[in-house]
């Protein structure tokens, strides 16, 4: 029961829109109208600055851990685990308060390895940035990032996470279709705050 409990707390949790939250109680702002239209850290600095982005950012990887976190008290089942960490992403990505719109799960992803493995975490965001800080774009970034993620959690020795990783870069591959076609043709926007 306590499982199945934390996998719709982890879906209503990972649903809140964090970035147009922020964005409109702050700043009066809706991301959703400006830029890519999306809800996540990227899109909110590029409509809002960078204080709403960060702020963006923070949370809605906090969404991702907690979750984690709070299964790993009533079970060490690695299934139990994944499938929360999963459905928190899921519901970030279709969120139950937007009409199962969302964002494209990256800093929620980042948040739920940092809950299974902070080393994981750690690995990952190095990726991510050595790729945005080569060519940067966030969009490429992401995708590199977590398209090694079932070879970091392999080779630091959580290979029982690997069916949740499959999973994740599936979903997340899924989520930026349209960076990667922009990403081949050349017209992908590279990531840039709101001037003042």
């Amino acid at each position: 029961m306590a499982g199945i409990l934390m996998v719709v707390v982890a879906f209503l949790m990972g649903g809140i829109p964090f970035g147009v939250i922020v964005s409109k109680s702050f700043w009066k702002i809706d991301p959703r109208k400006g830029g890519s239209g999306g809800i996540g850290f990227t899109n909110v600095m590029r409509v809002v600055g960078k204080k709403a982005a960060f702020m963006t950012l923070t949370l809605d990887t906090l969404k991702g851990t907690v979750p984690v976190l709070l299964i790993r008290q009533f079970t060490s089942d690695p299934n139990w685990i994944s499938l929360v960490a999963l459905f928190a992403v899921l519901g970030h990505t279709f969120s139950i308060y937007l009409v199962f719109k969302g964002g494209k799960g990256i800093a929620t992803g980042f948040g739920v390895i940092l809950g299974i493995s902070p080393l994981v975490a750690v690995i990952t965001f190095f990726i991510w940035n050595a790729v945005y800080f080569t060519w940067k774009f966030s969009s490429l970034a992401g995708l590199i990032s977590f398209t090694f993620l079932p070879v970091t959690l392999f080779l630091t020795g959580y290979p029982q996470y690997l069916p949740f990783s499959f999973l994740l870069m599936l979903m997340i591959y899924y989520k930026h279709i349209a960076n990667i076609k922009r990403l081949i043709n050349g017209t992908e926007n590279r990531m840039s705050s709101r001037p003042k």
